[in-house]
């Protein structure tokens, strides 16, 4: 099967827009071959199951195909944001992404794909949540430990909006401090969903983690940026 086919073959597995193969596929070969591409995976076929398969795995989750407006956090090479621009083009996609090299490339790519619907912010996810609040749902790929990515979350969430997080599958320490930071900032606990084993082709076990935003997080947080590394909300915390 060539790449074509397989972007053809996702389309129509979520029954995405007319010309989203085409979409996917180009945005693919600007990734493989832009000269700012991020990515260290070249080989076409790998790059289609670990970057188009696995972000369109998102699309599982009702709430996700039904969001306006998505945040992804810590974009980097583009991953599932852009893809999910391309799937969504009715939502507004903020790509959050810190390291400015990472933002140019971001927006280059955006506008090379002319992805109306994505707007790039080079800054970190604590202080764009002092201005940017109201999501109707933040994403995250491989960015931090899923405590982390709660505090990063809760604060850019409207009430009823949900974190859907990209992850392997958790061990019961993650699991622990991920449920003791949702209660903390006022988050559902935690549900893992395993994506289909069919849909990644040649993956290891994939997890999507999700939690809803129940009720308005407490005006401690967002804490300074860095804060949420260095001291992770914690169920070991005394």
């Amino acid at each position: 099967m060539t790449v074509a086919e397989r972007c053809r073959e996702l389309t129509d597995r979520f029954e995405l827009p007319p010309r989203s193969a085409e979409k996917l596929n180009a945005l693919l070969k600007l990734v493989l071959t832009g000269p700012s591409s991020l990515t260290n995976v070249r080989d076409p076929h790998a790059a289609v199951e670990l970057h188009i398969a696995d972000s369109l795995a998102g699309l599982e989750i009702p709430q996700l195909r039904a969001a306006s407006t998505i945040a992804d956090l810590g974009s980097g090479g583009g991953f599932p944001g852009l893809v999910l621009a391309v799937a969504l083009p009715e939502a507004q996609l903020t790509l959050v992404e810190s390291a400015a090299r990472k933002a140019d490339f971001l927006r280059e790519t955006a506008d090379a794909m002319t992805l109306d619907n994505v707007a790039v912010v080079a800054e970190r996810a604590e202080l764009w949540a002092l201005e940017a609040r109201e999501q109707d749902v933040v994403t995250s790929r491989a960015l931090a430990p899923t405590s982390i990515l709660l505090e990063y979350a809760a604060p850019l969430l409207r009430v009823g909006g949900s974190l859907v997080a990209w992850k392997g599958s958790l061990t019961g320490d993650e699991l622990a401090d991920a449920s003791f930071a949702a209660a903390e900032l006022q988050m559902a606990p935690p549900q893992a969903i395993a994506v289909p084993d069919d849909l990644v082709r040649g993956a290891d076990r994939r997890e999507l983690i999700i939690s809803e935003k129940l009720a308005a997080t407490p005006g401690r947080y967002p804490r300074r940026p860095g804060i949420a590394k260095k001291r992770p909300l914690s169920a070991k915390q005394p």
